[in-house]
């Protein structure tokens, strides 16, 4: 095949680096698109990882059939396993944390301490809900950022996944007013403000559906009556979000409703 590009403008190994580009964008897109649609039937943190496995053994196997079509993979060879004893050791150190990671990613993968969409919690306090896996680490999204933590470390830890096996999660909201408050009144408003927030979701089964929880008069306190209602959410919506978005609602459909909320004060008499 080299003969016929001896009387040629076009090198034999630069069109034969042409082909091999072109064989791993051809095995890349097939990869991508096999696991689209595998993802369409059921999307999982193992399909996720194993596509960009998939990926990086087609770029890796791509990069060492050029080597050997050029005749370098000999040369190559002897380059990473020729070398003196201390190359070799810091390779081999450099190679130890890659390896432990995709290993641990596997693992992970495999048995699904958690998957995308999960709300988890590490030992070491780092929590929020789980948006991705890669070769080498998980991406949790927090509040107010983004956490990245490698597979190794990750795979190490004591987990706390607040979704494992369930299909909505719920906080105990509690609000107060004055105690001048028309308590059926109050307990309208506020049921009408969580159902209307974005975040909140039916969650009572009952012989008529799903529907929302009831508010209840829970008790006097000191300067306030205390009302009180179950609100639920599916397990990928953030808690610190529907959690703010109710308390917002609520604040605002009282005060639109003249009822007061009422603040601890003190009256200061001078005689």
């Amino acid at each position: 095949m080299t003969e016929l590009f001896k009387n040629h403008d076009v090198p034999f190994e630069i069109f034969m680096a042409v082909i091999v580009v072109a064989v791993i964008w051809i095995l890349l897109v097939i990869n991508r698109l096999a696991f689209k649609k595998l993802q369409d039937r059921q999307n999982g943190l193992h399909l996720i990882f194993f596509r960009k496995f998939c990926a990086v053994v087609i770029i890796v196997g791509g990069i060492i059939l050029a080597f050997s079509l050029f005749g370098g993979l000999d040369e190559m060879w002897k380059m990473m396993l020729g070398g003196t004893a201390i190359i070799s050791a810091l390779v081999a150190i450099a190679a130890q944390d890659v390896i432990d990671d995709i290993l641990s990613g596997m693992m992970i993968s495999l048995y699904k301490p958690f998957e995308i969409g999960n709300r988890i919690e590490l030992e070491d306090g780092t929590a929020g809900i789980v948006k991705d896996i890669t070769m080498r680490h998980v991406v949790i999204h927090a509040p107010f950022n983004e956490v990245v933590i490698p597979n190794s470390r990750i795979n190490t830890m004591s987990i706390k996944n607040y979704s494992y096996h369930i299909e909505l999660r719920s906080f105990l909201a509690t609000f107060h007013v004055a105690y001048n408050t028309d308590v059926e009144k109050a307990i309208k408003v506020v049921r009408e403000a969580v159902m209307k927030c974005k975040g909140t979701i039916p969650g009572i089964k009952t012989e008529h559906g799903e529907e929302y929880a009831p508010v209840y008069f829970m008790a006097y306190e000191d300067s306030s009556l205390r009302f009180e209602t179950r609100v639920f959410f599916l397990p990928d919506v953030p808690s610190e979000v529907v959690i703010s978005d109710v308390n917002i609602a609520v604040n605002k459909a009282l005060r639109e409703n003249g009822i007061e909320i009422p603040y601890p004060y003190i009256n200061i008499v001078k005689h």
